[in-house]
C-alpha cells in the first residue's frame, strides 16, 4: 500500500513540483485552501496547473493525521488534542489561552486581549528519559515528519486563533532537527505567517544542534530545560545530561546568545528536596548571572502513583524566586499550571485519557512568550 505524504511536507512537495516543472508559487495557495477548508480533497483546490492535480492525488493527502479526541480542561483555558497519525501512533498538542493584558510592558498596562499558544509535539515518545516527565516513560517510538508537525498547527487553528507556538510537547525537538527546521519555515511563511519571535523551541541541551540553530532559524526563541544547577543533580534526574555536560552546554549557550542577541528562557522544574533548596538557587544564580535569561520555575506535576518526586511547596518556590531576583537580578517567573485535569500540563504528555481531578481556576494567564523586555 502506498503511503501518501502530507501536503504540508514542504521539501517533498517542492521536489515533486520540481520534477514536474510546476512553479513553487502555487504551494502557499494549496496550504491556504487546506487550512480554510476542513475535509477538502486536493482536486477541490482552484487555479492550479492541470498537471498538478494527478501529481497531488497520487502522492499527497490534504492531511495525513486526524483529531481523534478533544479534551477541555475545567480551567476554561486549556484544550488538549489527541492526534492520530497515519502509522497508527498518536501525539498530543495543547492549546493554552492567555490574556496579553496581564502584567505590564514598559511600566504601562499591556494592550491586546485573549489569544492562544499551541504546544506542539515533535516525536512520538522521547528518548531523553527525564525521570520527572511522563512522555519519557513511553520510550522513543518515531520522529514526526515536518508535515505531521505542521498539521498540529492546522488542526489547532480550526479551534483557536494561534499566535504563539512552543515546541514543548512530546519529544526532544532538536533530536528531530531537519523536520523541525522545515516545519518552522512553513509556519513562518504564507499562509501561517507566524513571527519567529512567537515560536519557542525547548531542548534538554543538544549541544551540536544548538550550535546550528541560530543560523538555520534566526529570531527564534530558545528555551533550555536546565532543571539543575550542577551536573551531578542533572544526571540523576535527566540521564541524557551525561552526553551533554553542563559546562559544555553553557559554552554553547554563550555562543548562541552572542550570535542571536536574544534572551534565553531557562526552564527549571521544582522537585522537593532535589533541586529546590537555597543552595541550589545560589548555584543557579551564579551559573546564569553572565547571561540574559528569563528563568521559568515550573511546579512539578505528579505523573501518577509511580512518581518518585514530590512537588515543592509554594513557599520554597517563592524563596527560590526571591534569591534569583534579589541576589542575582535574574528575571524569574513561576509557571502557572494549566490543564492538569486533562494531563495537558508540563511533563504530563503521554497518550492516555485524562483523569477526573478538577482545577477551580478559570482566570486567563500571562505567557512566557509575552515576557519580552
Amino acid at each position: 500500500m502506498t503511503t501518501h505524504r502530507s501536503v504540508f511536507d514542504a521539501a517533498e512537495l517542492r521536489a515533486r513540483f520540481d520534477d514536474a516543472g510546476i512553479n513553487h508559487q502555487f504551494i502557499p495557495s494549496i496550504w491556504k485552501y487546506v487550512l480554510q477548508n476542513p475535509g477538502c480533497e486536493l482536486d477541490d483546490i482552484p487555479y492550479l496547473p492541470s498537471s498538478a492535480y494527478p501529481l497531488l492525488r497520487s502522492k499527497f493527502k490534504p492531511l495525513t493525521s486526524t483529531v481523534h479526541s478533544v479534551f477541555h480542561s475545567t480551567d476554561g483555558v486549556t484544550t488538549k488534542l489527541l492526534i492520530r497519525l497515519q502509522n497508527g501512533a498518536s501525539v498530543e498538542a495543547v492549546i493554552m489561552t492567555y490574556d496579553t493584558r496581564l502584567g505590564k510592558y514598559g511600566g504601562k498596562p499591556r494592550p491586546g486581549g485573549p489569544r492562544s499558544t499551541l504546544c506542539i509535539s515533535s516525536q512520538v515518545g522521547c528518548k531523553m528519559g527525564c525521570k520527572f516527565c511522563a512522555t519519557g516513560t513511553m520510550g522513543f517510538k518515531n520522529n514526526l515528519t515536518s508535515g505531521e508537525i505542521v498539521e498540529q498547527l492546522v488542526h489547532a487553528s480550526r479551534l483557536s486563533n494561534i499566535r504563539n507556538v512552543v515546541f514543548m510537547g512530546m519529544g526532544e525537538p532538536l533530536n528531530n532537527y531537519t523536520a523541525l527546521v522545515e516545519a518552522i519555515r512553513v509556519m513562518t511563511g504564507s499562509p501561517f505567517q507566524l513571527s519567529p519571535k512567537r515560536i519557542t523551541v525547548s531542548t534538554v541541551g543538544i549541544i551540536h544542534a544548538i550550535n546550528k540553530l541560530h543560523s538555520d532559524l534566526p529570531g527564534l526563541n530558545l528555551a533550555v530545560s536546565l532543571h539543575a544547577p550542577v551536573q551531578e543533580i542533572r544526571c540523576q534526574i535527566m540521564p541524557s545530561a551525561r552526553a551533554f555536560p553542563l559546562e559544555k552546554l553553557m559554552t554553547a549557550l554563550q555562543a548562541y546568545q552572542k550570535n542571536s542577541h536574544q534572551k534565553i528562557f531557562i526552564e527549571y522544574i521544582m522537585l522537593d528536596g532535589v533541586n529546590d533548596e537555597e543552595q541550589h538557587a545560589h548555584q543557579l544564580g551564579k551559573l546564569l548571572e553572565s547571561f540574559q535569561v528569563v528563568v521559568n520555575l515550573i511546579p512539578f506535576n505528579p505523573i501518577g502513583s509511580f512518581s518518585q518526586f514530590r512537588t515543592s511547596s509554594e513557599q520554597r518556590v517563592s524563596e527560590f524566586q526571591k534569591i534569583l531576583r534579589g541576589s542575582y537580578n535574574i528575571r524569574t517567573t513561576v509557571r502557572k499550571q494549566m490543564g492538569q485535569d486533562i494531563s495537558g500540563a508540563c511533563g504530563q504528555l503521554v497518550v492516555n485519557l485524562p483523569d477526573k481531578r478538577s482545577r477551580e481556576n478559570t482566570a486567563l494567564l500571562t505567557d512566557i512568550e509575552d515576557l519580552r523586555i
